[in-house]
């Protein structure tokens, strides 16, 4: 068992251009929730921080399934690149250095979205994360049988 202090000094060795990263980004990176509008779409922004090889936040959370807009911004002096998850088909943003970008993904079913930067070694480098999204699934998406226990 490590201490809080151990555990951050570990996660220090982690971080940084050409050190093993996703190993920082697994259940220990940032974490954030996506903002609601009142007609019910979402909206975050996620960032490359200079030299930092992850992505900011770690995990976000989708309070429910639905629409998101991403706004997507590089300030490493690298470029990379952002695959993300939507219904029928993924998106890619290129992200050149010290860029912005923006997506409009729609995620319709609570469960947990990848996404990375697959340029280069990116994704080996530790340039993946998360989007979590929390709720019920649709109705049709049930199965057809009694009410189970809830805790």
């Amino acid at each position: 068992m490590t201490t809080t202090q151990e555990r951050e000094d570990l996660l220090a060795e982690l971080r940084g251009q050409n050190k093993a990263t996703i190993g920082a980004v697994l259940g220990s990176g940032t974490i954030d929730k996506a903002t609601e509008r009142a007609d019910g779409t979402m909206e975050a922004t996620i960032r490359i921080r200079e030299d930092a090889m992850a992505w900011e936040p770690g995990v976000l959370i989708m309070p429910h399934s639905g629409v998101l807009e991403l706004t997507i911004i590089n300030d490493d002096k690298n470029t990379h690149a952002c695959l993300l998850p939507s219904n029928g088909d993924k998106q890619f943003i290129g992200l050149l250095n010290h860029s912005k970008g923006s997506a409009t993904i729609e995620l319709d079913g609570p469960g947990c979205y990848w996404y990375g930067s697959p340029a280069g070694n990116d994704e080996g480098r530790g340039l993946t994360a998360a989007i979590v999204v929390t709720g019920e699934v649709p109705p049709e998406a049930k199965l057809d049988r009694p009410a189970q226990p809830r805790p």
